[in-house]
């Protein structure tokens, strides 16, 4: 077993070594969405503003299922530190057991995608288009669910580095699959949307494939996939207690991010395609503070299985520093820069071209506002889900965004006439709301490993 991390300098090399990878690979899994996002705005705005709403559409009941792979990470980290191999496994498999009856039950409501999308308020050819590019990546959810749950066992059994080179390489072939099927290069047929649904899907069951072999050949003492059919209902109990509350808090969040963009189609189909290129940069920084909340559950789930207080402390301490340090950075980095960055998602040659740059420079410059507490509140809740408390900050989430922040969205975009920017400022509010609160009930309880707090 590795030394444990005594100092703040050994907790920063011990985050930094698990995270970098996990923030590596969610920066390469994020490359996948930011290059459908780049060819289809230069294929089609009507095109990009689809998917838009497609993938925010797909991705809000995606991370519910994810709330089972993710409740997998600290329980096998836990198990992981005490060296019980039998209980990593039974819990690793009922993760992917409830990812894979997930998967099936909700599949059935994406078949009426195109009428959803108009009774809730899109313009007719947008909600033509997203229901074609739907209608194939409906079939991505459950391998999609799979790469969740394995890869939360190997980054809580910190073997990060099959995720990073597995998510780079099929980000690169998502690219070239982009560029033959949606422009129809290479004597390919061109697809436009739909080609870019067709490489989603792809490299998704590529994915599970490598990361299948990889488990089967470098951790065969877990024999994951042996025997897969057997039923655990104590630890599927277990996995699904831990995990529904982390899907419905991904949903609160994920949610409010997809409400804001229905509402931004009630603004105008310029003012949508705009959030969406907004939304990718902002997501971009995202994914390195997911990295580090990654890294912090892993980090805390192993110091609750020695029952190391001291050092979930210190670590806590030290991933929130990384985070708000990179939010700083990237901050300023949105301000100085707003339609340079905003330049690189649109054709030089599209009529809007201005409109777009104005609206997605000044959404760019709100997003700078919420990097601190976008960050803040994932690290707050990577370490609570690290020792297991889910239900508690799942409520604090949704009052936080729902009761605070949509309402907020809505009278300032709508009643007050602030238009998207003041939808964008509602965001910011809710996700600060939230970031007190998670902070606060991490460090006002759950970081006290105590037998009454285990219990």
């Amino acid at each position: 077993m590795e030394r444990v991390a005594q100092t703040y300098q050994d907790h920063s090399r011990a985050i930094w070594t698990l995270g970098m990878p996990l923030i590596l690979s969610n920066l390469a899994q994020f490359a996948i969405h930011i290059t459908d996002t780049v060819m289809l705005g230069w294929y089609d705005v009507t095109a990009l503003a689809a998917a838009t709403i497609a993938g925010t559409l797909f991705f809000v009941i995606f991370i519910v299922g994810a709330g089972f792979s993710q409740a997998v990470t600290p329980l096998v980290a836990a198990a992981a530190e005490e060296d019980d191999d039998v209980q990593v496994r039974r819990v690793t498999r009922m993760g992917l057991w409830l990812s894979i009856f997930y998967g099936l039950a909700v599949t059935i409501p994406f078949f009426w995608a195109e009428e959803i999308l108009i009774a809730i308020g899109q313009e007719a050819e947008v909600a033509r288009l997203a229901d074609i590019y739907l209608q194939i990546v409906i079939w991505q959810m459950i391998p999609a669910l799979i790469v969740m749950t394995l890869k939360a066992f190997l980054a809580a059994m910190e073997h990060t580095a099959i995720i990073l080179w597995a998510t780079i390489g099929t980000a690169v072939l998502n690219g070239f699959i982009n560029y033959a099927l949606i422009f129809g290069n290479w004597g390919m047929p061109e697809l436009g949307i739909k080609g870019a649904a067709m490489a989603s899907l792809t490299v998704n069951l590529i994915t599970v494939l490598i990361l299948m072999v990889y488990i089967t050949r470098v951790l065969p003492q877990f024999e994951l996939f042996k025997n897969f059919w057997r039923s655990d209902s104590e630890i599927l109990k277990r996995v699904f207690r831990l995990g529904w509350p982390i899907g419905l808090t991904s949903l609160a969040e994920g949610g409010l991010f997809s409400a804001s963009a229905v509402m931004m189609g009630w603004i105008g189909a310029i003012e949508l395609a705009a959030h969406g290129v907004a939304i990718q940069l902002a997501s971009l920084t995202f994914m390195v503070h997911i990295g580090f909340s990654q890294a912090a559950t892993v980090r805390a789930g192993r110091a609750l299985g020695r029952r190391d207080e001291l050092s979930l402390r210190r670590g806590g301490i030290t991933a929130i520093g990384m985070s708000a340090l990179f939010a700083i950075l990237t901050s300023v980095v949105f301000l100085a820069l707003p339609e340079t960055l905003v330049s690189l998602f649109i054709d030089p040659n599209e009529p809007e071209r201005a409109n777009l740059l104005r609206i997605g420079a000044s959404l760019i410059m709100v997003a700078a506002l919420f990097q601190l507490v976008d960050g803040l509140q994932v690290l707050a809740l990577g370490l609570l889900r690290g020792v297991q408390d889910t239900t508690v900050p799942m409520v604090m989430a949704t009052i936080s965004y729902w009761v605070i922040g949509l309402p907020v969205s809505y009278l300032l975009a709508f009643t007050f006439g602030f238009g998207a920017v003041g939808l964008w400022l509602g965001l910011v509010i809710g996700l600060a709301v939230a970031a007190v609160l998670l902070l606060w009930r991490f460090w006002g309880r759950s970081v006290k490993i105590t037998p009454q707090v285990l219990a």
